[in-house]
Parts: structure tokens; C-alpha cells; sequence
């Protein structure tokens, strides 16, 4: 095998390996759909006001969450399936991790303080 052909056979690789990271329409679609979905249906259960509140907001809740993993899932590509997907996504809920944690212990040092400086 000669240097170009070698070369030709790298590229078409990469081709594939980019191709295959990044998504294919078909699931950009289904993602669209699934987060169209998943906005409507709780914007439905508030305007209509026919359930209780606390049903309301457990399904506010509950459908942000599945909202959040079709982002994920859908328009990230993260996963556990191959080892660099486990990579990615490890890195991902450690950085969410570290976020979640500054923003709620500095909101609740504020509350705290403020606790404390009303008394």
C-alpha cells in the first residue's frame, strides 16, 4: 500500500468517525420533535389550570428532566456507549457537579447571611 493510498484510507475514516460524532439529521429531527413535545405538554397543563398544583409542578418537573437528557442525548451526543462517549459525558456531569455545587452553596451562604443579619 502506498503512502497516498494509506493517506486516502485515513481520510475516509476520520470521514466517518466525524460523521458518526456529530449526528444525523434524523436525530436532529427527533430530537426537535421530542423537545417540541416536552415544552408543549407542560405549557398545556398550566393554561388549562385543570389539575392541582402540586400535579402541575411534578409534571413541570418531571418533563424538564426528560427535556434535559433529549438535549443531551439529541444535540451533545453524549454517551456511554463508546469509551469516548463515557469520557465526554463523565466530564460533563463533573462540570455540572461543580456548578451545581458553587451556585447552591453561594445561595445559601447569602441566605444564611441574611439570616443572620436580621436577628
Amino acid at each position: 500500500m502506498s503512502h497516498s493510498e494509506s493517506k486516502i484510507i485515513e481520510q475516509l475514516h476520520s470521514d466517518h468517525h466525524h460523521e458518526q460524532a456529530h449526528g444525523s439529521v434524523k436525530s436532529y429531527l427527533i430530537g426537535f420533535a421530542l423537545s417540541v413535545i416536552l415544552t408543549v405538554i407542560p405549557f398545556y397543563v398550566v393554561m388549562t389550570g385543570d389539575f392541582s398544583k402540586t400535579t402541575t409542578l411534578w409534571t413541570i418537573v418531571t418533563l424538564a428532566i426528560v427535556q434535559i437528557w433529549v438535549h443531551l442525548k439529541y444535540f451533545l451526543h453524549l454517551n456511554f456507549v463508546t469509551e469516548d462517549g463515557k469520557a465526554s459525558s463523565m466530564s460533563f456531569l463533573f462540570s455540572a457537579l461543580i456548578i451545581v455545587m458553587v451556585v447552591g452553596l453561594s445561595v445559601w451562604i447569602i441566605y444564611e447571611s441574611n439570616a443572620m443579619m436580621m436577628y
